[in-house]
């Protein structure tokens, strides 16, 4: 009989070492799930909160709410588009400088720097990423402003005779306007997409570069080829993030943006954003003054959720192809 018991403990421990397992691994699931779905509460109460608190100002008229372009909060008049229309084009232009400057530092430091440089550029970029915005606010507004303002005179008075053009960059008096806020947003953005970028691009498998070279192709050819497709989801991704980061921003944008509540194509006149006008206003209003700043933060919660959707079936579409190109 001491054999057989000798033979069968072993099977014992290693039964009951695959039990604790299979629990553990049942506990870790149960874990990760229950914080995937804390993440989509908080963000369903965080929703349904914030609208029905919005909710009368919008009742009000939702009409001219979501189309108006007059805001005068002393007659009950709450249109929202002017501010729309100034957080996309602050946000369209501070991703147009910042999604090509970045992605161009992240190839840098991932296939040209030599590699104490690279420590030295990621060091800073991780660092740029840590000011708090105001600082980039206050650097707009007494650093960037005074040195821009004569160029914006310059490049309008350059454009004046182009028909359309002409009508984008005007004349214009003070450097507070659309195009600062986008060139600060743009800064604040950059370290964002680059750190994402470098860490996208450094999945790129190694030998997908080499046959790119053994085929005869250029450093650029490689990049193209091979870094590049293999990358395009991260990329727009990264971008992604920046863009919730432009669309998002309050203080710094505050600060340089001109604070007007009217609506121009002249890039060089002042505007304001959806964020920004929450916080210029909010210490000030009451009732439904109160109730309409929530309203436009439910539009940019809104508008955030569905961009983030759309470059999600971007990137599904991208990977498809890329796919059935493989294959």
């Amino acid at each position: 009989m001491t054999p057989t018991a000798t033979r069968e403990a072993p099977s014992e421990v290693d039964l009951g070492g695959e039990a604790r397992a299979r629990r553990a691994d049942r506990s870790f699931t149960g874990l990760v799930t229950a914080a995937g779905l804390t993440v989509l509460i908080v963000l369903g109460l965080i929703l349904v909160t914030t609208t029905l608190n919005a909710w009368p100002a919008i009742s009000l008229d939702p009409v001219n709410f979501l189309t108006g372009r007059t805001w005068d909060p002393n007659a009950d008049l709450f249109g929202t588009v002017p501010f729309l229309y100034g957080t996309v084009v602050t946000s369209l232009i501070g991703m147009i400088i910042a999604v090509p400057v970045s992605i161009g530092i992240a190839l840098y430091i991932t296939e040209v720097a030599h590699r104490r440089f690279r420590k030295f550029i990621v060091t800073v970029i991780d660092l740029l990423a840590t000011v708090p915005s105001v600082v980039f606010g206050l650097v707009g507004g007494l650093v960037v402003i005074p040195a821009i303002t004569p160029a914006y005179q310059w490049f309008a008075g350059l454009v004046a005779p182009i028909p359309g053009l002409n009508a984008v960059f005007s004349e214009t008096n003070t450097g507070r306007n659309y195009f600062t806020a986008g060139l600060i947003l743009a800064v604040m953005c950059i370290p964002i997409i680059t750190s994402i970028s470098r860490e996208v691009f450094s999945t790129v498998p190694e030998t997908d570069k080499q046959a790119a070279y053994a085929l005869g192709a250029t450093r650029w050819e490689m990049i193209k080829g091979a870094i590049l497709p293999h990358s395009f989801g991260g990329l727009v991704g990264a971008s992604m993030l920046g863009l919730g980061r432009a669309m998002g921003e309050t203080i710094a944008v505050s600060l340089v943006i001109g604070g007007s509540l009217g609506m121009t194509p002249n890039m060089f006149a002042p505007g304001n954003t959806m964020a920004s006008v929450i916080a210029q206003q909010w210490g000030e209003s009451s009732g439904l003054h109160t109730d309409a700043l929530i309203g436009i933060g439910v539009q940019l919660f809104a508008i955030t959720v569905i961009i983030n959707f759309l470059a999600r079936a971007v990137v599904r579409r991208a990977e498809i192809k890329m796919k059935g190109a493989h294959s």
